[in-house]
């Protein structure tokens, strides 16, 4: 299933992988790995890019990084084209999300001696930005009667698809509430009409999606190859002004 119906389509910034993450997808369909293997794989080259940043070996976190947003699209769409959604799966690449994001800027932290504080709050920052543009796009998404593994409101454990434990899925959602809920509310909060309001329009759809993971992933990647590893934590502070332009244009117009 496509997470949109193709007339709403639009081209999303962060999903650059989306193409070598089909070819993947295709290449596992016959095969005995399931999208869990492929996250569990994203989550490996996560940790290899730490490892990478902590050496000075730019070039390769840069290439671990996005290889990560490669396969974090692949075991979306090793699901479709297996047609086995789950929610365990959906629950674990959030979840994994959170906590290699948390090593992502700790890493950082640590090389350019910045400020905790700084890393704390850039993290919030990064965080914040990824929940607008989740947050508005599962909605396009139910509205249109595409993909529904995501809700726009997490509120309650959803019940197992076939071939999954519920157990399993509840273990996962919890560790996903715990992580997310206060995320999800901030955002929420500032912009608690828009799953009332209109259509979003591709424009906005694709501005938006300058802040997503896959995009804050590439940014990190070639600030790094620059050499402006100091530039980061500060550059995801001052990104997180967006947040309240896009929730701006959105309550103004749509």
């Amino acid at each position: 299933m496509s997470k949109l119906p193709k007339e709403h389509k639009f081209i999303d910034l962060s999903d650059y992988g989306r193409p070598a993450a089909k070819l993947i997808a295709n290449a596992l369909k016959n095969t005995s790995f399931t999208p869990i293997h492929v996250t569990i794989g994203f989550i490996i080259s996560g940790l290899l890019a730490v490892y990478c940043i902590l050496e000075n070996y730019y070039w390769l976190a840069a290439f671990f990084l996005i290889f990560k947003s490669i396969l974090d699209a692949a075991d979306g769409e090793l699901a479709r084209v297996k047609n086995t959604p789950s929610y365990s799966g959906r629950y674990l690449d959030s979840v994994a999300d959170f906590l290699l994001n948390v090593l992502f800027f700790a890493t950082i932290c640590y090389v350019t001696e910045s400020s905790v504080w700084v890393c704390f709050l850039a993290f919030l920052g990064l965080q914040l930005q990824g929940t607008l543009y989740n947050y508005y796009y599962v909605i396009l998404r139910n509205k249109l009667n595409g993909d529904k593994t995501s809700r726009v409101f997490e509120n309650k454990t959803p019940k197992a698809f076939v071939g999954e434990k519920q157990q399993h899925v509840n273990v996962l959602f919890a560790m996903y509430k715990f992580l997310y809920t206060g995320f999800d509310k901030t955002i929420y909060l500032l912009d608690r009409s828009a799953s009332s309001g209109g259509f979003l329009p591709k424009w906005l759809m694709t501005s938006v999606s300058i802040l997503g993971l896959g995009f804050q992933l590439l940014v990190i990647a070639v600030l790094l190859v620059l050499g402006l590893k100091e530039f980061i934590l500060p550059f995801f502070l001052a990104y997180t002004l967006f947040i309240f332009l896009f929730i701006g244009i959105r309550r103004t117009f749509y």
